[in-house]
């Protein structure tokens, strides 16, 4: 996955069901492009295969099971998610935590199949732990401002700076995110000023009556780096 990038996590927003999700992932297509910006598109799970089939930019599955390889009801494993048309997986975000052992266990089984995978972390210690199992990226996302209206990159800079810090120690071919109120063109400047490779948000351009304008606007604050 090319860097800096925006990646949208399009949750379960009543705005991605059905077509919507579609629509949003070819929104992100023109957006990227227009401008020459990485993105990719998080869609909703039972969306997954049919907007990989659509757009050319990279789709990542929200979340996958750790898997056994026996027969199960209602399991997404990482083999599927990859028949589906994935580059990659969401990790442990703050909506569907995960133990220390399944994240290791998915990133090595990511590994394997040549998928790129993003850790979610509420702290710099969790990034610390997520680091050192050796994923592509850790996106530093405090739980309290997702889905508000402040930044990370302004109500709590600091926590950024060290964990761009403190991953680095870690490995530095491990790439750090930032979301949690990330919704402005300075807030994605402000997040590339802390050091991160990028932005992880979904709010700020699912819920915007001008899907398209909010998400130029945000590419613009990576062409300012």
């Amino acid at each position: 996955m090319k860097l800096p990038v925006i990646i949208l996590n399009c949750k379960t927003y009543g705005q991605v069901e059905g077509e919507g999700a579609l629509k949003m992932a070819r929104i992100c297509q023109e957006v990227h492009d227009e401008t020459g910006i990485s993105i990719a598109i998080c869609p909703p799970s039972i969306e997954l295969s049919k907007v990989a089939s659509e757009v050319a930019i990279p789709v990542l599955a929200q979340n996958v099971d750790t898997w056994d390889g026996s027969v199960k009801t209602g399991t997404v494993s990482l083999s599927a998610v990859k028949a589906a048309g994935a580059t990659g997986l969401l990790i442990n975000h703050s909506e569907c935590r995960r133990l220390l052992a399944d994240i290791e266990a998915l990133i090595t089984g990511a590994k394997e199949l040549g998928l790129d995978t993003i850790v979610c972390s509420n702290n710099v210690a969790v990034s610390k732990a997520s680091a050192a199992m050796g994923p592509d990226m850790v996106a530093m996302e405090p739980p309290e401002l997702i889905g508000g209206d402040i930044s990370v990159t302004s109500s709590d800079p600091d926590i950024v700076r060290s964990t761009v810090e403190e991953v680095s120690k870690i490995s530095p071919d491990v790439k750090v995110l930032t979301g949690a109120g990330v919704k402005t063109r300075e807030d994605v400047s402000k997040a590339l000023e802390l050091g991160t490779h990028g932005v992880l948000l979904a709010s700020g351009v699912i819920k915007a009556k001008d899907q398209k304008a909010v998400l130029l606007s945000l590419a613009e604050g990576l062409l300012k780096k």
